[in-house]
């Protein structure tokens, strides 16, 4: 049903149930892959160097450290596991590379690692919902 799944994580409580709900989806249902992205906010330009890099970096390695986290909780999936940390918004990220991807469907955590959060819903997963081109699994 669906072949390409897309998983987004931000390193929230919310992201690993979604991963896992991701992992178990996977097993059941074979696609032909599984897309895991985690997307970083921009950082921005008046912090000059070096404090630029540095935050830069630091973001990149937290970034890797979700990716990896989320990669234990998929564990053993019988299909291809394609991965991709971007810089910028986190719900236009996901919403771009689910259209480029040509996603089946987004899994996802209903509440991120957000400042400020929606009654119901998360601002990103809000964002997702409301603009993906494909069907949206929210997990809590």
């Amino acid at each position: 049903m669906f072949d390409k799944i897309l998983l987004a994580v931000d390193g929230s409580e919310y992201a690993f149930h979604a991963a896992r709900k991701a992992a178990e989806m996977a097993r059941t249902m074979k696609p032909k892959e599984l897309r895991v992205v985690v997307s970083y906010d921009t950082i921005p330009m008046y912090l000059g160097e070096p404090y630029m890099q540095f935050a830069i970096n630091n973001r990149k390695t937290e970034a890797e450290e979700t990716l990896n986290k989320a990669l234990k909780e998929i564990g053993e999936i019988p299909c291809e596991i394609h991965v991709e940390i971007l810089e910028g918004d986190p719900a236009s990220a996901i919403i771009e590379v689910a259209s480029t991807r040509k996603s089946d469907i987004i899994v996802m955590g209903s509440r991120g690692l957000g400042r400020l959060a929606g009654l119901l819903l998360g601002s990103t997963s809000q964002k997702v919902v409301a603009h993906a081109p494909c069907p949206v699994l929210i997990v809590r």
